[in-house]
């Protein structure tokens, strides 16, 4: 029966992949909710947003599935697991065996409340999300996003480049603030008001203005805002819910162990957003919702099939695109506190240091200068001390 894998991501196909690579020739079914065949996420928000943006960015060529050996079954949403039969049944009715499953069924976005079969809100999770939005985006004037993490902001600097007015309503006071702090928060917020984004922080959203199109938002404290189109970036919850009556440990996410086994489940593994494991570089279990830790997953999940041993995987790494500028981030900031910032969106580059007590770095943020990121990514995985942290320019506090 071999290995069966739940999730056609990033994720699900780095698992096929690095089971081959360790030496694998069971067979290995991979089933993918969508009907494309295997694409990149991260361009969604980014070039999939862009004037004449073509097709999904594909994880493998042809040449490569093919050489992979997997069967690819596309359009396959898996709606029940049994494991005393150690299968899994379809929403076609299909049951697939297995010896080993690995589950990488992402995460699902919330929706905003009301907003249910009004047109014009949209979440950007699918290639179908994003080319719903560009094709709004190209008639669209007001344009309002919920949400100021890195999903609406990324939103936010691809609509500005349609010309489009665009709001972003954040009910933090400072936007990213229980990630990076107030200070950097309060850095990258004008990153958007310098490209004519208008900011409303510190408020929700009451309701939603329309009755078959939206035409408005409005807000928890009273003011209505213009919108012919709302992209809605909330956050997102581990994709489970196919697993309630599975008898699996569910606990905002797939409970697993460092070796992505799942709790009290023999040859029963997660990977990548759906799985909740005692990350090295986290105190306690963390679910992380990175494509670098999604691409990392599929080695460490493989290994463990294998029982073989695993690399330690790299400190945790994001990225994101706004405005033509890169924003890079490395470890985890909110573990810690801004040690010392450099620069501002202003004068680029700009830099922040995070440390723990006692000066050891966990985590950086970095916009445009890949060397100087270079420098901080070393530290965090060295745990260096910032005060012997060189990065060249004089430091803002």
């Amino acid at each position: 029966m071999g290995t069966l894998i739940v999730g056609a991501s990033v994720a699900g196909v780095r698992t096929a992949q690095a089971l081959r690579m360790r030496g694998y020739t069971d067979s290995i079914t991979l089933l993918g909710e969508e009907r494309h065949s295997p694409y990149d996420k991260p361009p969604i928000s980014k070039e999939m947003l862009a004037l004449g943006a073509g097709a999904p960015v594909p994880l493998l060529s042809a040449e490569q599935l093919a050489d992979l050996d997997v069967d690819l079954r596309l359009g396959a949403r898996a709606i029940a697991l049994d494991l005393s039969a150690r299968s899994v049944e379809t929403s076609d009715g299909e049951a697939f065996a297995f010896d080993d499953l690995v589950i990488a069924t992402g995460v699902t976005p919330r929706m905003l409340p009301g907003s249910d079969g009004l047109a014009g809100v949209h979440t950007l999770r699918t290639a179908e999300d994003a080319e719903a939005v560009r094709t709004r985006l190209m008639i669209a004037t007001d344009v309002v996003v919920i949400g100021a993490g890195f999903i609406g902001a990324e939103f936010a600097a691809a609509a500005r480049s349609h010309g489009v007015r665009v709001s972003v309503v954040e009910p933090q006071p400072v936007p990213m603030a229980h990630v990076l702090g107030e200070e950097v928060g309060a850095e990258l917020t004008r990153l958007h008001v310098l490209n004519g984004v208008t900011m409303y922080t510190g408020v929700g959203v009451d309701s939603l203005v329309g009755d078959e199109f939206v035409e408005g938002v409005k807000l928890t404290d009273g003011r209505t805002l213009r919108a012919d189109l709302v992209v809605v970036g909330i956050g997102a919850d581990p994709a489970t819910g196919w697993l309630e009556t599975s008898g699996l440990s569910l606990d905002n996410g797939v409970v697993c162990d460092e070796g992505l086994r799942v709790i009290g489940a023999e040859r029963v593994y997660a990977a990548g957003d759906v799985a909740r494991w005692p990350s090295p570089h986290a105190e306690g279990s963390v679910r992380i919702e990175h494509w670098t830790n999604a691409n990392e997953h599929g080695a460490l999940v493989a290994a463990s099939i294998m029982g073989a041993e695993a690399t330690p995987p790299p400190p945790p790494y994001v990225w994101s695109d706004q405005y033509g500028h890169r924003i890079q981030i490395v470890g985890r900031p909110s573990t810690g506190s801004l040690a010392r910032a450099f620069g501002s969106v202003d004068t680029l580059p700009y830099a922040a240091i995070y440390t723990q007590p006692g000066g050891r770095i966990v985590g950086a943020l970095v916009v445009d200068d890949p060397r100087m990121f270079m420098k901080c990514r070393k530290a965090v995985a060295a745990g260096a001390l910032v005060d012997d942290l060189d990065l060249g320019i004089a430091a803002g506090t």
